[in-house]
């Protein structure tokens, strides 16, 4: 590799794609590109037992009118689904499952990943491999002794750890997950690219492709049925995670004849294991706070082994979920643990003989702020925008292009900042120097300087934009306009009473008592201080609307417009008296549409409701 770095520096002109130099390299990125796929990346059917798959093998057998027909048997392997193209055979991009229809582009971190060849000997032009990224149970293993080396909390499962390494913003953590690549489709313009998907699984390996190489042919059902219980007994003693096993009909032909429901192939079907489930014994029960700031009780168990993984914790979700198991410190439960779930408590097997009450903290543990259960809710939540269990996501919200608008401020960027002990409060971000930033990993001069510019010119973003960014439970854009408009001032708005709060439009009772809640927490009023001191706007004049052109009229937007950014066409109808909502309804009078306008065009065609552009928006504008 040393000898191949050195060849290539000295003659850059020789550099090509798939060399294995090129396999991790680059900065951070602070997003990924959507991508449409060739063809819809269905999921699949389940059958639960094996009455379902005997009820799953009729309907083939029914509707292909007793054709003589075929199964191919795949290990179903637990991770995240992924596209990888290949033109004159060298790899060039890979797509996330996404929603089967879009996914993410995220071919840079598929390059860190070993087993995805970047050149394959095959003669097609372009063509397509579907399959399934994971992490083996001994690189889930290093991982997670990595974060307890660094203090840092543990991953639940290989198939979240293999997600987010795929999808994070940093070459560096894919590369350092060691993700596998197994394929299962080969695809050209969008088809299976030969007649049977047994031979083009044989192909698929033939390329150099990583094969699942314990698929298998079977013949009916009874068949299917030894492969479902032969897997179920033997997967522990796989290097990586399966939840069940996948059934094909092997006929591409036969496939096309069966075809889709609206979600999922009839010729295919998911064979899922049952959950694994053990006993064991409540030690004790503590909180752990979420990214959002959501306490979650989680039990602490005696270590049992459960499917070949040792669980010593459980999540307990909330306080009614505790009430309804019945469950206090020292009882005896049954646990379960499947493939791509974190543990959790299924019931109550037997009382503890000195068993005692959970109770709620009165605090956030973390940083002993309020907490407070809203009406309706399940969970508690701390209050504390500068609690070091939600800060990272608070200076993310608080950044967004919709909010503050502090462009370049991204995971990767927050993460070191809180990492470092540079940003402990979002205040903190106004005092950030150069020397500070440009002492980050992969923190050039020029992009410091633009971020700090960024930081700079939020200062001058108004009231509304601000009140939003602070956090506040149930304060979106529109509440935080509605406030800003009913109290024009942040002294204002932080001195109001429930009461109070409750005149302004659209503010209830729940949204009222999260406002009050917030403005309490002596942390919070210290982080007004220091927006304060920092030069934020913290007065607000709010537009005269009634009479506008657009008074007492809804609009919603969707789609890619011409010239404005949505956030300036909802300046525009907001200006004008007008509402700019998120959803389709009876209620909107417009639908402003641009390009890849989606489902709300469909919703508001079915409705009648009038659709504009964005020179018919002008014209109503006057402009």
């Amino acid at each position: 590799m040393r000898e191949l770095q050195a060849l290539e520096g000295a003659h850059p002109e020789l550099v090509t794609p798939d060399s294995p130099t090129q396999r991790v390299g680059g900065k951070p990125r602070e997003g990924f590109v959507k991508v449409a796929h060739s063809s819809p990346m269905l999921s699949l059917d389940n059958a639960l037992n094996e009455g379902e798959l005997i009820e799953f093998d009729r309907r083939v057998r029914e509707l292909l009118k007793d054709q003589p027909y075929r199964y191919t048997i795949e290990l179903k392997m637990d991770g995240l689904s992924m596209a990888a193209h290949y033109r004159d055979g060298l790899f060039e991009q890979a797509i996330t499952r996404g929603d089967g229809q879009v996914g993410e582009d995220v071919t840079q971190n598929a390059r860190t990943i070993r087993s995805l060849p970047l050149r394959t000997a095959a003669q097609m032009p372009r063509y397509e491999v579907r399959g399934e990224v994971i992490m083996t149970r001994r690189a889930f293993e290093h991982l997670n002794a990595e974060q307890e080396a660094r203090d840092l909390p543990r991953f639940a499962n290989p198939r979240n750890a293999a997600a987010g390494g795929l999808r994070a913003l940093d070459m560096a953590i894919a590369a350092a997950r060691k993700l596998d690549y197994y394929a299962y489709f080969l695809f050209v313009d969008g088809a299976p690219a030969f007649d049977s998907h047994w031979e083009s699984l044989d192909t698929l390996a033939r390329l150099g492709f990583k094969v699942n190489s314990h698929r298998a042919i079977c013949n009916g059902v009874e068949e299917l049925l030894d492969q479902y219980r032969k897997w179920e007994a033997g997967r522990d003693g796989l290097p990586y995670e399966i939840d069940g096993l996948v059934a094909k009909v092997d006929s591409v032909a036969q496939q096309q004849a069966l075809g889709w429901t609206a979600k999922a192939p009839r010729w295919a079907i998911a064979l899922k294991f049952p959950a694994r489930q053990e006993q064991t014994v409540v030690e004790n029960v503590g909180v752990q706070v979420g990214r959002t700031g959501a306490l979650t009780p989680v039990a602490f168990l005696k270590p049992v082994l459960v499917g070949g993984v040792t669980v010593s914790r459980a999540t307990l979700h909330n306080e009614d979920e505790i009430a309804r198991l019945g469950l206090q410190i020292g009882d005896t439960v049954l646990i379960e643990r499947s493939g791509d779930v974190i543990p959790k408590v299924v019931r109550v097997v037997a009382e503890g003989a000195e068993r005692r009450p959970f109770q709620m903290p009165a605090e956030c543990p973390v940083c002993k702020g309020h907490i407070i259960r809203h009406p309706g809710e399940a969970k508690y939540h701390c209050v504390n925008t500068s609690c070091p269990a939600r800060l990272k996501e608070s200076i993310l919200h608080f950044s967004a292009r919709p909010v503050m608008n502090i462009d370049g401020m991204g995971d990767v960027l927050a993460d070191q900042l809180v990492d470092r002990g540079l940003v402990s409060s979002i205040a903190d971000l106004y005092s950030l120097t150069l020397e500070q930033l440009t002492s980050l990993e992969r923190m050039g001069q020029k992009s410091a300087e633009k971020v700090l510019a960024n930081i700079a010119n939020s200062k001058a973003n108004p009231l509304p934009r601000l009140i939003a960014g602070l956090g506040i439970a149930f304060v979106g854009e529109r509440t935080a306009q509605i406030l800003a408009d009913s109290f024009p001032s942040m002294d204002a708005l932080m001195s109001a009473s429930e009461d109070a709060l409750q005149r302004a439009d659209e503010v209830g009772p729940k949204v009222s008592k999260s406002i009050r809640a917030f403005f309490d927490e002596e942390r919070n009023q210290e982080l007004i201080r220091r927006l304060r001191e920092a030069g934020l706007q913290f007065t607000y004049e709010p537009k005269r609307k009634d009479g506008g052109a657009l008074a007492g009229k809804t609009f919603v937007i969707t789609g890619t417009l011409p010239t404005l950014s949505r956030e300036e066409a909802k300046a525009k109808i907001e200006d004008a008296g007008g509402k700019a909502t998120d959803s389709v309804s009876k209620k909107t009078d417009y639908l402003v549409a641009g390009e890849k306008a989606g489902s709300k065009l469909d919703k508001a065609q079915k409705l009648g409701i009038a659709v504009l552009s964005e020179a018919q928006l002008l014209e109503l504008l006057g402009g």
